[in-house]
């Protein structure tokens, strides 16, 4: 039984049966298709009891989510651990930092959650191509989990992705075509990819909401996740590395799910976080523009390749939760995020890659800010592994000593590495 009610475009307020699996706005206007959800039927069938025994991937929700289960592609992704953490909140001096940790999906990020929901509704239309404009992390989770469902998947990437990343979505099968960089704002794998779309009438499945509604509700289990984790009990913060702002306006859906339904009845201030040299949605947030105000960043310049887009597809529905939630934007620069990835990995043990480790860096700046106090429980998500992108993750780190299997080369060798043994 599905639970949707209609789809209505976020720009023109065109509304759609979901009947006809509508993707992208007839209008062609760059307006999502917001799914709406007769959440008084769904209040009869979730609750916190009825979800215990179900499996803890996005299919636990599965009355919220905009495909019929039976087309589902498990692949494990979701029910990753919401870590307390020790040392590396002592050393922040926040006595509640929690990390909810998205390199445990099966791809390495978060995006897995978005093309589970995406490619379950392909399945469900039938769909031979799936295509696709991405840095790398959605490109690999939408070639998997096509892998796992017979569908071909065409990859539009920026010619600056990783060859970890390119590796990883060529492996599962997928027909991969790099573009040229970035100019004047135009991304241009989106470029390709809206072309392709219209002369072969594939399917598109980008993180990008105007061009797939339904891999935005994806992330929304997130939200789902992280109030089981918390008991059902109100926490202050969640912390999220920002792109287009399609995980944040997951997120945000997800939170006013819960609402919806009655299982929760606050909100955590949510925080999208940017680098600093591709910030547009912070500095809307920052200078209360509205989201027809934003201009896409003219030349993306940042370590954190997943967070390059230089606009914020999903900034309308990003603005709102910010906004709704009392939470706020900030940036970080390229330092501080080396540093976070740092901190993550040698205080918490998590291997992060650049975007995944920009909520902690902006984190720092809001504590120092005195934005976020110190006795706040805190949620910064990880969104990516650091074995994504190994040949960045290689400069930050020296070589080790090279020795002779002998006693006296090694207390040089440790001596060296500052072991005073």
């Amino acid at each position: 039984m599905s639970y949707v009610t209609k789809l209505v475009c976020s720009r023109c307020g065109e509304e759609y049966d979901p009947k006809i699996n509508q993707v992208m706005c007839k209008h062609d206007d760059l307006g999502r298709l917001d799914i709406l959800y007769d959440y008084e039927l769904i209040k009869e069938k979730v609750n916190k009891r009825s979800i215990i025994s179900r499996p803890r991937d996005t299919w636990r929700w599965a009355e919220l989510m905009p495909a019929y289960e039976k087309y589902a592609v498990r692949l494990g992704e979701g029910g990753t651990p919401l870590i307390r953490s020790k040392r590396l909140g002592e050393k922040l001096g926040l006595k509640n930092l929690y990390l909810k940790d998205e390199t445990r999906n099966p791809t390495g990020s978060f995006k897995d959650r978005s093309m589970a929901v995406s490619v379950a509704k392909a399945r469900e239309k039938g769909v031979s191509v799936t295509t696709t404009a991405s840095s790398g992390n959605a490109a690999a989770a939408l070639a998997a989990y096509s892998a796992n469902a017979g569908i071909n998947t065409v990859a539009f990437v920026l010619s600056t992705a990783s060859d970890g990343k390119v590796a990883q979505l060529k492996l599962y099968g997928a027909s991969v075509i790099k573009v040229n960089g970035i100019e004047s704002g135009e991304d241009p794998s989106v470029k390709m990819m809206r072309a392709s779309v219209r002369r072969f009438g594939w399917y598109p499945s980008p993180s990008f909401g105007p061009f797939n509604p339904y891999q935005v509700e994806g992330p929304k289990a997130i939200s789902f996740e992280l109030a089981e984790q918390f008991e059902w009990k109100p926490f202050d913060w969640t912390l999220v590395p920002t792109g287009s702002s399609c995980l944040l306006a997951g997120i945000w859906k997800g939170v006013r799910d819960l609402t919806e339904i009655g299982l929760v009845d606050y909100y955590p201030k949510l925080v999208p976080v940017q680098p600093l040299g591709n910030s547009p949605l912070i500095r809307a947030i920052k200078s209360g523009q509205e989201f027809r105000q934003i201009e896409a960043e003219s030349h993306p310049s940042t370590i954190a390749a997943g967070l390059s887009d230089p606009y914020p597809w999903d900034g309308d529905a990003a603005l709102e939760g910010v906004r709704k939630t009392g939470g706020t934007g900030e940036t970080a620069n390229d330092r501080e995020i080396i540093e976070a990835i740092r901190d993550l990995a040698k205080y918490e043990g998590i291997f992060a890659e650049p975007s995944g480790a920009a909520a902690l860096a902006g984190l720092k700046r809001l504590l120092d800010a005195g934005v976020i106090d110190r006795s706040d429980r805190v949620v910064a998500l990880v969104t990516g592994a650091g074995l994504k992108d190994i040949e960045f993750a290689k400069t930050l780190i020296s070589q080790p000593p090279i020795i002779e299997p002998n006693e006296r080369d090694l207390g040089a060798a440790l001596k060296a590495e500052g072991l005073n043994i």
